[in-house]
């Protein structure tokens, strides 16, 4: 079983359709493999200001089909490299959903309808809750299975593989 993963940070909050191109510009995706450096720029050609603002833990929250677009490892990595706690969508394209959790980025399908920009919030992946302190409402989130959570935990398929010699039945 999952162990309890309880995030909380701050909602910074986008629409529909996040491709991955908007959360690193092709500009920047051949010029370097620092995730460091390429951190500095996510989100940049949608919110220039996001990774000024961006604090360890914090959210990226979204509408609907969020990481649509190039199936590239990139797009997971620059946002956990940006501090990103997690990631909170009505849907993801099925690609970004499978690299995140490969790249130990926790992904959460959810409404999320009612979280405005700056809102703070507790994801609790255990429980299945997302809670919107800032306006006391409380959101279900579709459970991930229990090795997704167990890839999290570990941080990434890559450090679950290596841990475990394979995957725990």
């Amino acid at each position: 079983m999952a162990e309890e993963m309880i995030l909380r940070g701050k909602a910074h909050v986008y629409g529909d359709d996040i491709n991955t191109d908007y959360i690193i510009s092709g500009k920047y995706k051949f010029k370097t493999l620092d995730m460091d450096e390429l951190a500095r720029h996510c989100m940049e050609d949608i919110d220039p200001e996001f990774a000024a603002r961006v604090q360890p833990g914090d959210f990226i929250v979204a509408g609907e089909n969020f990481g649509c677009g190039s199936s590239r490892e990139q797009a997971p990595l620059v946002i956990k490299h940006a501090g990103v706690a997690a990631v909170l969508a009505k849907s993801f394209a099925r690609i970004f959903f499978r690299n995140a959790i490969n790249k130990g980025l926790p992904v959460v399908e959810c409404d999320t309808s009612g979280i405005r920009q700056g809102d703070v919030l507790e994801v609790d992946l255990g429980a299945g809750k997302v809670t919107n302190l800032t306006r006391n409402a409380v959101v279900e989130i579709i459970p991930l299975p229990a090795v997704m959570m167990d890839i999290l935990k570990e941080g990434g398929l890559t450090s679950y593989l290596k841990k475990h010699g394979g995957f725990r039945l």
